[in-house]
């Protein structure tokens, strides 16, 4: 069977807070997802307020694959559908580049696995939850969960010695 993949183009909006800390002044978090590309050049600042900025971070893609689609369906039944972005500096500076946007779950919670970059969750905008609902109506196929058997001793193979625990040690 064929992976069927589409993709979509959003507009990606973090802050930077300052924080009170003695090792770092400021900290770096997703604010929003954009459900279209606005005009805007990347790391264009959109609003200041007194100890935070909101920057707009640029252009992301959302990808969408056939064989992820129970993800994306547990996504959108939890109530409060997520999006989850990552960004990473750049040669251990102070700039971020934007690296992946993505409405599933599982890959999402497998980026706070690196401990480097900056991750987080955004609520997903309803007309992007609408896309994706409609990607997971057209290919969702529900998969049998398949236990497996595992695989018996034969009678007819030797054993060696030591084959099993009990052997050589006078226990029965």
């Amino acid at each position: 069977m064929a992976m069927t993949e589409e993709s979509r183009e959003v507009g990606v909006v973090v802050r930077r807070r300052s924080i009170d800390n003695p090792w770092i002044d400021h900290l770096w978090a997703p604010a929003m997802i954009l459900d279209e590309v606005p005009a805007t050049a990347p790391w264009t600042v959109l609003s200041t307020e007194a100890d935070a900025t909101l920057y707009y971070a640029g252009p992301a893609s959302i990808e969408l694959f056939s064989s992820d689609t129970a993800n994306y369906r547990d996504n959108l039944a939890d109530g409060a559908p997520l999006i989850w972005v990552a960004l990473r500096r750049q040669d251990g500076g102070a700039e971020l580049e934007l690296t992946k946007v993505t409405a599933d779950p599982t890959e999402g919670e497998a980026m706070f696995e690196s401990g480097c970059d900056v991750i987080g969750t955004v609520p997903m905008p309803p007309e992007i939850a609408s896309w994706i609902a409609a990607f997971v109506d057209r290919f969702h196929v529900e998969r049998v969960f398949h236990k497996r058997k595992r695989d018996r001793a034969s009678g007819d193979r030797p054993r060696a010695p030591g084959d099993r625990p009990d052997e050589g040690t006078g226990r029965t």
